[in-house]
């Protein structure tokens, strides 16, 4: 699958490369790893799909149309099949101030010093190594957001990553940089434009938040359930950073979600939220590692799941305290709610500490829907499925509540409804 780039720097061409060599040397996992414990790994298949050539322009026009959860931005991308569809460049003010929000590809050719030191710097050790080699050798979409030392941003840069072809193979990748006492936020979607569309994803995300710097990332994985998806993300936090990542995921037949956290800087505050709905056959596998190697630092994780039907979910979460790393906060809970007898929550939290003042925690809880409120719905008129619904809206909030934006928000409320509202017979 892996295709050949020219004209490209020759640090980057040795990034691919490198890629190329990772992919063919690592087997397929199976299910021996202890990495893809417990996920379907028999079932995982990636052949036949491929990159595919750009849409007609009539279907680039229309999927730029419907890229509109967020009204309010400071920049906005989109792209199809890795096609660039639409870009929304910053604003004079913010371009005067330095600020870089640029499509990959022209971030490359414009500022290559900058990119070499961190595109492709930062893989995955949670299991989808080859997965990161295959992004690595083929990605050419996605959106480079770099905000120089002091330079705050109020509204979001934006970037919506669809897939329309028939299985399509897409690898979109974002990347920020926010240097000391900055501020920004950015805004990730992935969409089908069909139902019925087949794909593959592939994508990558590295946040840089440097000192005193604050970022809030936010994630809508809306996928078809024809999709295969992978997402490995990265966010490095030195002193005194404020990062916060919000990840809601509904779509895909199955999604692998692999986040590593590593506090480099004292008095840095990481926090991650997530929400899932998974119903029918949908599988959603969530493998996160938050580092601590810098004292006085604080992370916290909060992944909440709710399973419909036959689904299935993994959670599997390591927080590890580097020796020094005293004064340690870190947190991390894992709660998933059974709406059905025959969904399957698996979690495996843990800890590796080696300093000795840290206060740390891990927990999981999975719970089953509680029929005397559902029947007390029920004799009111509302339909099992709906009540359901209902129930998920309040497990959720908690996470719903995180997001800056009521209009993103309210969004996001709308597509967990659209989810029910398509099941309902």
């Amino acid at each position: 699958m892996p295709t050949s780039i020219t004209d490209e720097p020759t640090w980057l061409a040795k990034r691919r490369a490198a890629g190329v060599d990772l992919f063919k040397s690592l087997a397929m996992p199976t299910a021996r790893d202890e990495d893809w414990r417990f996920a379907s790994v028999g079932k995982l298949s990636i052949d036949d799909f491929a990159p595919v050539e750009a849409p007609a322009n009539a279907t680039l026009d229309a999927l730029t149309e419907r890229s509109n959860l967020v009204s309010t931005r400071a920049g906005r991308s989109v792209y199809v099949d890795d096609a660039p569809a639409n870009f929304e460049g910053v604003s004079q003010e913010l371009a005067e101030q330095g600020v870089i929000y640029l499509p990959l590809a022209e971030a490359i050719a414009q500022h290559p010093e900058l990119l070499e030191k961190y595109f492709l710097q930062e893989s995955t050790e949670l299991g989808s190594q080859k997965f990161f080699g295959l992004h690595a050798a083929t990605v050419k979409a996605g959106s480079v957001l770099y905000v120089p030392k002091g330079v705050e941003i109020a509204e979001p840069f934006v970037n919506y990553y669809w897939t329309s072809g028939a299985r399509a193979a897409v690898f979109p990748h974002t990347l920020i940089i926010a240097e000391d006492n900055s501020k920004a936020s950015v805004v990730d979607i992935f969409f089908s434009e069909t139902t019925e569309n087949e794909a593959l994803n592939i994508s990558v995300s590295n946040i840089h938040a440097g000192a005193n710097a604050h970022v809030f990332r936010k994630i809508v994985q809306d996928w078809n359930e024809k999709t295969v998806s992978f997402q490995l993300d990265t966010t490095v936090a030195e002193r005194d950073a404020q990062v916060q990542n919000v990840a809601v995921n509904i779509g895909a037949e199955r999604a692998r979600f692999e986040s590593q956290t590593r506090i480099e800087g004292p008095g840095a505050d990481v926090k991650m939220y997530s929400l899932t709905v998974a119903e029918e056959s949908q599988e959603f596998d969530q493998r996160t590692f938050q580092t601590h190697n810098a004292p006085n630092a604080v992370s916290d994780l909060l992944y909440k799941n709710a399973l419909l039907d036959n689904s299935r979910t993994i959670f599997s979460g390591l927080i590890k305290v580097a020796e020094g790393a005293q004064q340690t906060d870190a947190y991390q809970t894992n709660r998933n709610l059974l709406l059905d007898p025959t969904a399957d929550a698996n979690s495996l939290p843990g800890l590796e500490i080696l300093a000795n003042d840290v206060r740390c925690s891990h927990g999981a809880t999975t719970g089953n829907v509680d029929e005397a409120e559902l029947f007390y719905m029920m004799q009111r008129g509302i339909s099992r499925r709906v009540a359901m619904q209902l129930m998920v809206f309040g497990f959720f909030e908690e996470v719903i509540e995180k997001i800056d934006s009521d209009e993103l928000a309210e969004n996001l409320r709308q597509l967990i409804h659209n989810k029910f509202e398509s099941k309902i017979k």
